[in-house]
Protein backbone atom coordinates (compact mmCIF):
# COMPACT_ATOMS: atom_id res chain seq x y z
CA UNK A 1 0.00 0.00 0.00
CA UNK A 2 1.47 3.34 -1.08
CA UNK A 3 2.26 5.75 1.71
CA UNK A 4 0.96 9.30 1.98
CA UNK A 5 2.86 12.37 0.78
CA UNK A 6 2.49 15.63 2.75
CA UNK A 7 4.30 18.87 1.96
CA UNK A 8 4.78 22.13 3.85
CA UNK A 9 5.04 25.41 1.93
CA UNK A 10 5.33 29.08 2.79
CA UNK A 11 7.75 31.96 3.07
CA UNK A 12 10.87 32.24 5.17
CA UNK A 13 10.33 31.94 8.93
CA UNK A 14 6.84 30.43 8.79
CA UNK A 15 7.92 27.33 10.73
CA UNK A 16 7.72 24.74 7.99
CA UNK A 17 10.52 22.51 9.29
CA UNK A 18 9.28 22.74 12.89
CA UNK A 19 5.70 21.81 12.03
CA UNK A 20 6.82 19.07 9.65
CA UNK A 21 8.81 17.57 12.52
CA UNK A 22 5.90 17.87 14.96
CA UNK A 23 3.59 16.13 12.52
CA UNK A 24 6.13 13.37 11.94
CA UNK A 25 6.38 12.84 15.70
CA UNK A 26 2.59 12.62 16.00
CA UNK A 27 2.33 10.05 13.19
CA UNK A 28 5.17 7.95 14.59
CA UNK A 29 3.27 7.88 17.87
CA UNK A 30 0.58 5.95 15.99
CA UNK A 31 3.17 3.48 14.75
CA UNK A 32 3.24 4.90 11.22
CA UNK A 33 6.56 4.80 9.37
CA UNK A 34 7.56 8.36 8.48
CA UNK A 35 10.34 9.83 6.35
CA UNK A 36 10.97 13.49 7.16
CA UNK A 37 12.80 15.31 4.39
CA UNK A 38 13.35 18.70 2.74
CA UNK A 39 13.97 20.57 -0.49
CA UNK A 40 16.34 21.45 -1.87
CA UNK A 41 18.08 18.42 -0.39
CA UNK A 42 16.84 15.21 1.13
CA UNK A 43 19.31 12.93 -0.70
CA UNK A 44 23.11 13.00 -1.08
CA UNK A 45 23.14 14.51 -4.56
CA UNK A 46 20.40 17.00 -3.77
CA UNK A 47 22.19 18.20 -0.63
CA UNK A 48 25.20 19.18 -2.75
CA UNK A 49 22.95 21.23 -5.04
CA UNK A 50 21.27 22.75 -1.96
CA UNK A 51 24.57 24.26 -0.90
CA UNK A 52 25.07 25.82 -4.34
CA UNK A 53 21.55 27.28 -4.40
CA UNK A 54 21.32 28.66 -0.87
CA UNK A 55 24.84 30.07 -0.94
CA UNK A 56 23.70 32.37 -3.74
CA UNK A 57 26.36 31.07 -6.12
CA UNK A 58 23.75 30.42 -8.83
CA UNK A 59 21.88 33.74 -8.42
CA UNK A 60 23.96 35.62 -11.04
CA UNK A 61 23.02 32.93 -13.58
CA UNK A 62 19.35 33.86 -13.33
CA UNK A 63 16.09 32.35 -12.09
CA UNK A 64 15.81 29.92 -15.00
CA UNK A 65 19.16 28.35 -14.13
CA UNK A 66 18.10 28.17 -10.48
CA UNK A 67 14.89 26.42 -11.54
CA UNK A 68 16.92 23.85 -13.50
CA UNK A 69 19.18 23.25 -10.49
CA UNK A 70 16.15 22.82 -8.23
CA UNK A 71 14.76 20.32 -10.74
CA UNK A 72 18.03 18.37 -10.76
CA UNK A 73 18.00 18.24 -6.95
CA UNK A 74 14.34 17.18 -6.97
CA UNK A 75 14.99 14.38 -9.43
CA UNK A 76 17.68 12.91 -7.17
CA UNK A 77 15.49 13.42 -4.12
CA UNK A 78 12.47 11.69 -5.64
CA UNK A 79 14.43 8.73 -7.00
CA UNK A 80 16.50 8.10 -3.89
CA UNK A 81 14.28 9.17 -0.99
CA UNK A 82 10.65 9.96 -1.73
CA UNK A 83 9.54 7.18 -4.07
CA UNK A 84 11.36 4.35 -2.25
CA UNK A 85 9.70 5.44 0.99
CA UNK A 86 6.21 5.76 -0.52
CA UNK A 87 6.58 2.37 -2.18
CA UNK A 88 7.39 0.82 1.21
CA UNK A 89 4.20 2.35 2.63
CA UNK A 90 5.95 5.11 4.56
CA UNK A 91 4.41 8.55 4.95
CA UNK A 92 6.72 11.20 3.50
CA UNK A 93 6.66 14.69 4.99
CA UNK A 94 8.62 17.21 2.97
CA UNK A 95 9.63 20.79 3.79
CA UNK A 96 8.99 22.40 0.35
CA UNK A 97 8.34 20.77 -3.01
CA UNK A 98 7.22 21.88 -6.49
CA UNK A 99 5.02 24.72 -5.21
CA UNK A 100 8.10 26.55 -3.97
CA UNK A 101 9.68 26.42 -7.41
CA UNK A 102 6.48 27.71 -8.99
CA UNK A 103 6.39 30.60 -6.53
CA UNK A 104 10.06 31.57 -6.12
CA UNK A 105 11.33 31.00 -9.65
CA UNK A 106 8.00 31.23 -11.48
CA UNK A 107 5.92 33.98 -9.90
CA UNK A 108 8.78 36.06 -8.50
CA UNK A 109 11.61 35.05 -10.82
CA UNK A 110 9.61 35.34 -14.01
CA UNK A 111 10.58 31.91 -15.34
CA UNK A 112 8.29 30.80 -18.17
CA UNK A 113 5.61 28.43 -16.96
CA UNK A 114 6.25 26.19 -19.97
CA UNK A 115 9.80 25.56 -18.75
CA UNK A 116 8.62 24.83 -15.20
CA UNK A 117 5.97 22.39 -16.46
CA UNK A 118 8.54 20.67 -18.69
CA UNK A 119 10.93 20.27 -15.75
CA UNK A 120 8.12 18.80 -13.65
CA UNK A 121 7.19 16.31 -16.37
CA UNK A 122 10.77 15.05 -16.44
CA UNK A 123 11.46 15.00 -12.69
CA UNK A 124 8.10 14.63 -10.93
CA UNK A 125 5.90 12.90 -13.48
CA UNK A 126 2.63 11.82 -11.86
CA UNK A 127 3.86 12.27 -8.30
CA UNK A 128 1.78 14.80 -6.39
CA UNK A 129 1.36 15.56 -2.67
CA UNK A 130 -1.78 14.17 -1.08
CA UNK A 131 -1.92 17.22 1.15
CA UNK A 132 -0.04 20.54 1.23
CA UNK A 133 -0.01 22.96 4.17
CA UNK A 134 0.67 26.59 3.23
CA UNK A 135 1.91 28.28 6.40
CA UNK A 136 1.18 31.98 6.58
CA UNK A 137 1.78 35.00 8.82
CA UNK A 138 2.56 38.71 8.32
CA UNK A 139 5.99 39.29 6.82
CA UNK A 140 7.22 41.35 9.78
CA UNK A 141 6.53 38.35 12.00
CA UNK A 142 8.10 35.72 9.77
CA UNK A 143 11.24 37.73 8.97
CA UNK A 144 11.77 38.37 12.69
CA UNK A 145 11.46 34.63 13.34
CA UNK A 146 13.93 33.84 10.55
CA UNK A 147 16.43 36.35 11.94
CA UNK A 148 16.10 34.91 15.45
CA UNK A 149 16.57 31.38 14.12
CA UNK A 150 19.84 32.11 12.31
CA UNK A 151 21.30 34.29 15.08
CA UNK A 152 24.51 36.02 13.99
CA UNK A 153 24.70 34.11 10.70
CA UNK A 154 23.97 35.90 7.44
CA UNK A 155 20.69 35.22 5.65
CA UNK A 156 20.77 32.68 2.84
CA UNK A 157 20.06 33.37 -0.85
CA UNK A 158 16.34 33.94 -0.25
CA UNK A 159 16.23 35.20 3.34
CA UNK A 160 18.42 38.15 2.34
CA UNK A 161 15.93 39.47 -0.22
CA UNK A 162 14.02 42.72 0.45
CA UNK A 163 10.85 43.02 2.51
CA UNK A 164 8.97 43.85 -0.69
CA UNK A 165 10.15 40.57 -2.18
CA UNK A 166 8.84 38.67 0.84
CA UNK A 167 5.49 40.49 0.67
CA UNK A 168 5.11 39.32 -2.95
CA UNK A 169 6.21 35.86 -1.89
CA UNK A 170 3.51 35.72 0.76
CA UNK A 171 0.85 36.88 -1.70
CA UNK A 172 1.89 34.19 -4.19
CA UNK A 173 1.78 31.40 -1.61
CA UNK A 174 -1.63 32.53 -0.39
CA UNK A 175 -3.09 31.94 -3.86
CA UNK A 176 -2.22 28.22 -3.82
CA UNK A 177 -5.22 27.13 -1.68
CA UNK A 178 -7.49 29.17 -3.97
CA UNK A 179 -6.16 27.37 -7.05
CA UNK A 180 -6.05 23.86 -5.54
CA UNK A 181 -8.36 23.78 -2.50
CA UNK A 182 -8.59 19.98 -2.49
CA UNK A 183 -4.84 19.70 -1.90
CA UNK A 184 -3.68 22.94 -0.30
CA UNK A 185 -4.72 24.24 3.12
CA UNK A 186 -3.82 27.73 4.36
CA UNK A 187 -2.75 27.75 8.02
CA UNK A 188 -2.29 30.96 10.02
CA UNK A 189 0.86 30.45 12.08
CA UNK A 190 0.56 33.69 14.06
CA UNK A 191 -0.71 31.68 17.04
CA UNK A 192 1.45 29.57 19.35
CA UNK A 193 3.16 26.49 17.87
CA UNK A 194 1.08 23.98 19.85
CA UNK A 195 -2.18 25.56 18.68
CA UNK A 196 -0.97 25.59 15.08
CA UNK A 197 0.21 21.97 15.35
CA UNK A 198 -3.25 20.97 16.60
CA UNK A 199 -4.91 22.66 13.63
CA UNK A 200 -2.58 20.82 11.26
CA UNK A 201 -3.26 17.50 12.98
CA UNK A 202 -7.02 18.03 12.73
CA UNK A 203 -6.72 18.53 8.96
CA UNK A 204 -4.53 15.43 8.57
CA UNK A 205 -6.98 13.38 10.62
CA UNK A 206 -9.96 14.56 8.60
CA UNK A 207 -8.44 14.26 5.13
CA UNK A 208 -6.02 11.32 5.37
CA UNK A 209 -7.37 9.31 8.33
CA UNK A 210 -3.99 8.16 9.72
CA UNK A 211 -5.72 5.83 12.21
CA UNK A 212 -6.35 3.43 9.30
CA UNK A 213 -2.74 3.45 8.07
CA UNK A 214 -0.74 0.23 8.41
CA UNK A 215 1.56 0.10 11.44
CA UNK A 216 5.23 0.06 10.51
CA UNK A 217 7.29 -3.01 11.30
CA UNK A 218 9.45 -2.64 14.38
CA UNK A 219 12.65 -0.82 13.55
CA UNK A 220 11.25 0.46 10.25
CA UNK A 221 9.36 3.54 11.47
CA UNK A 222 11.64 6.04 9.82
Amino acid sequence: MRGRFITFEGGEGTGKSSHAALLAQKLRGLGIGVVLTREPGGSPGAEIIRHVLLSGAAKPLGAATEAILFAAARDDHIRNTIMPALTRGRWVICDRFTDSTRVYQGELGGVDDKLLRALERVTVGELKPDLTFVLDAPVDVTLARAAKRRGDAAGDRFESESKQYHEKLRDAFRTLPLIEPNRCVLVDVSAGPLEVAERIWNVVTKRLDPATAPVALEGMAS
